[in-house]
């Protein structure tokens, strides 16, 4: 790729206050001696600066997704699907894609490619619906044919909806993440209501598990259980935008808390993570809610951050461009304006690195070649290569 005019920006701890994203230095310790005749093992100093390439510019980015042969799949929340080139050559709109309800945090969300795509080319999207009652999160499927003028979806059919319907526009949530046994995970917000967080006979503030047809299954926590819907995994979440599985087969969410109070949770069947009931936020207006601490029935948050990140997409750093990068987990953040960097170890994480990019980041993905690919959030939100510095 012939790249852009590439300006280096430094690592920046970005102490932002305010409410939450929903509008959408690391110190040195001197070696421990090495015995006679031992080499002192090296550890690489993490990469803090990045050079930037803007490639191209969309409508309200939301998600991408890198296909076999390089190139992209981004979608626009307006609801339109481009599929895009690494040296910026973006197609018309991909025809077919369902009709979404485009409004405040709601419209065309993610996008995710089925475990077999080499052989069927079949593609998943999540979009906010409207129907009876007000809007929900939906999620259909359709195999791409892609040509030279953007290509269609063909065989689309909507595989899952939240339920009920509500009124509002916002919290919809929407990620998607297939397990190595080809479940589909979706995260669905709370759709700003609260106390459906709780209730299993809803799917607000859920994260479900579906096969890639629709079909529920019979290993699921709550299937069996009167009044229960049987395709929820976990609940108690409020606006989950992050979901990955890592290379260690467990499952990570992180989600958008209240006033203060984001969140980055090991997801486990059955758990429930406490929205609305406890939070390591307060509401808006600073009124506090009972932390996780006070309920050992709710499962706490590895980490959560306040004043708020605002997380969006979210990734595990496989490659090896990024010195000290590999297996971290790397967040999208909104009000934060860059990435996050968050270590697992074990049981435990924490926040180990921000980059400062100065806008609002929406996504974020790893390219083929080990690079990070950002989306910027809004209107002209462009799409940005991101490589090391030096």
């Amino acid at each position: 790729m012939t790249p852009r005019r590439a300006t280096p920006f430094i690592l920046a701890l970005l102490l932002l206050t305010g409410g939450c994203g929903d509008d959408d230095g690391n110190g040195s310790i001197a070696p421990v001696p090495s015995p006679t005749g031992t080499p002192t093992p090296t550890t690489p100093t993490p990469t803090t600066s990045v050079t930037r390439n803007a490639v191209a510019t969309f409508d309200n980015p939301w998600a991408m997704v890198f296909l076999p042969d390089g190139r992209m799949l981004v979608t626009e929340k307006p609801g339109r699907l481009r599929i895009v080139t690494t040296t910026g050559t973006v197609s018309a709109a991909v025809s077919g894609v369902p009709a979404v309800a485009y409004a405040g945090q709601g419209g065309l969300q993610d996008v995710v490619l089925d475990p077999q795509f080499a052989s069927n080319n079949r593609i998943y999207l999540s979009y906010a619906e409207a129907g009876s009652g007000g809007k929900g999160l939906a999620v259909a499927r359709g195999t791409l044919v892609a040509d030279g003028a953007g290509g269609r979806l063909d065989n689309v059919s909507v595989i899952w909806r939240q339920d009920p319907k509500v009124s509002g526009d916002g919290h919809f949530g929407g990620r998607m993440a297939f397990s190595s046994d080809r479940r589909l995970f979706v995260t669905a917000g709370e759709r700003q209501k609260e106390t459906p967080a709780q209730d299993l006979a809803q799917t607000l503030g859920k994260i479900v598990r579906i096969d890639p047809d629709g079909a529920v299954p019979s290993t699921n926590p709550f299937v069996g259980r009167s009044g229960a819907k049987p395709e929820i995994w976990t609940l108690g979440h409020r606006n989950p935008y992050g979901l990955v599985f890592a290379a260690d087969g467990r499952l990570f969410e992180s989600e958008q808390g209240p006033e203060g109070g984001d969140e980055f949770n090991l997801i486990e069947a059955g758990r429930n993570y406490g929205w609305p009931n406890v939070s390591e936020g307060n509401a808006y207006g600073g009124t506090p809610i009972p932390r996780h601490a006070t309920n050992p029935t709710f499962i706490a948050p590895l980490v959560s951050w306040t004043p708020v990140i605002a997380p969006g997409g979210m990734i595990q750093y496989t490659g090896t461009r990024f010195a000290g990068w590999t297996n971290d987990f790397v967040l999208a953040g909104l009000v934060s304006q860059g990435l996050v960097r968050v270590r697992v170890t074990g049981t435990t994480a924490s926040e180990v690195g921000r980059l400062a990019l100065d806008a609002r980041i929406r996504e974020v993905e790893q390219g083929p070649d080990g690079t990070l690919w950002v989306l910027e959030d809004g209107a002209r939100g462009r799409l940005v290569q991101l490589t090391p510095a030096g």
